[in-house]
């Protein structure tokens, strides 16, 4: 019932937005941006260029706003969609292989410093071991593990069927565990 009624609001804020409405894309900013930022974030690496890519993404959000299409996809696929053609645009551009370069700066997990420090250990470990996968593994397990998409939402995101998405988690996986066994975290 809540479900139904965030994706009636979400439909109404995208026909105001695409009537050139500024608060209500500001609203869609607000429900969206963490998920954005985070999707960025461990593409990347770095907090000051995934903010940057994020503010990219909302305003090529807005100037495209008019031609989004609901049809069942949710905003917040069509918004992941944009950042990861952004990521994907700033390794072409910047000529890097993606890698994650890690920071100290994150976002803060943790409350007290022995579990931020082993949050953090663990998240270094799982940003090298998902730089052993490929572009579209690496995408299905952020958007899978960090961001809480089903499957289906994926899918939506990365233009692929389901049952792709399901062997790029399945292999991916594999190939983390593969690494792991090996002591290879990096």
């Amino acid at each position: 019932m809540e479900a139904d009624l965030l994706a009636r609001r979400e439909q109404e804020l995208v026909r105001r937005a695409q009537g050139r409405d500024s608060a209500a894309f500001a609203e869609l900013y607000d429900l969206h941006y963490r998920r954005v930022y985070t999707y960025i974030y461990y593409r990347v690496g770095s907090q000051e260029l995934a903010e940057d890519l994020a503010a990219d993404v909302f305003v090529r959000g807005w100037q495209a706003i008019g031609s989004f299409d609901y049809r069942g996809v949710p905003v917040a696929a069509w918004l992941l969609r944009i950042a990861r053609n952004r990521v994907i645009d700033h390794f072409r551009r910047s000529g890097k292989r993606e890698t994650v370069e890690l920071e100290d700066q994150h976002i803060d997990l943790a409350h007290d410093p022995e579990s931020e420090v082993e949050n953090r250990l663990l998240r270094e470990d799982l940003l090298r071991l998902m730089s052993h996968l490929t572009d579209d593994q690496r995408d299905v397990i952020i958007l899978k593990f960090f961001e809480g998409m089903s499957n289906a939402e994926v899918a939506a995101v990365l233009g692929k069927p389901e049952g792709a998405v399901k062997s790029l988690q399945h292999r991916g996986l594999a190939a983390m565990r593969r690494h792991w066994d090996r002591g290879e975290k990096g």
